[in-house]
């Protein structure tokens, strides 16, 4: 597969279109902001985006699910926990950032086990990963996991707004993250990206 990041948003998150070097369909990982920019860079590459997943349902990964769906047609898939959120500003919290974002509803809503194709070459399984919030999900490819606001460089995601649990996050990391083989390639929701190996050595939260 074919992976492009663009940063998105007043928040900089990261934003990800993994295409199918064969048919050129795509998705689009957390497309945050900045809709006609990514719109543009899908069409640089020439690709055929089908489907919009969100890893969780704050609204900085979630701000251009309407731009992309209405210029695309792309089905929508959150996990079945965040639903509610990404069409609630007050859920998705950009009312505390001043703003008032939603998202069309979700298309499809996945559980943990699911496995998404993308044209002909692209399987992304989803992992239930709660803890910065309670539908959080991380994509795993071959050899590369998505993990949204659950794993950064060195870092986890915030486990202080609703939803979130300091307990659940390290958890859900240790039992569906570090399973994963060292050589993974971590992309995550937000700054550059790391290996599993690497956290599993160097990160603070992992190695307490």
């Amino acid at each position: 597969m074919n992976i492009r990041r663009w940063e998105a948003g007043m928040l900089a998150a990261n934003c990800y279109l993994v295409q199918c070097p064969e048919t050129g369909e795509a998705a689009l990982i957390d497309p945050g902001g900045d809709g006609e920019m990514l719109l543009r860079r899908a069409e640089e590459a020439k690709a055929k985006i089908v489907a919009i997943i969100n890893t969780h349902g704050h609204s900085d990964h979630i701000a251009a699910n309407g731009d992309i769906k209405k210029a695309t047609g792309a089905t929508i898939l959150c996990h079945e926990a965040e639903a509610a959120s990404i069409i609630s500003p007050g859920k998705n919290l950009s009312l505390y950032i001043g703003a008032s974002i939603t998202s069309p509803p979700a298309d499809r809503l996945l559980k943990d086990g699911d496995v998404l194709t993308i044209g002909r070459t692209v399987r992304l399984e989803v992992l239930h990963t709660p803890g910065h919030t309670v539908g959080g999900i991380c994509l795993r490819g071959q050899g590369v996991v998505f993990t949204g606001d659950t794993l950064f460089h060195g870092s986890i995601g915030r486990t202080d707004l609703p939803g979130g649990s300091y307990n659940q996050i390290l958890h859900s990391i240790r039992e569906k993250l570090l399973a994963l083989p060292d050589d993974t390639v971590v992309y995550p929701g937000h700054g550059p990206e790391s290996t599993i190996g690497f956290e599993r050595v160097n990160n603070p939260f992992l190695t307490e």
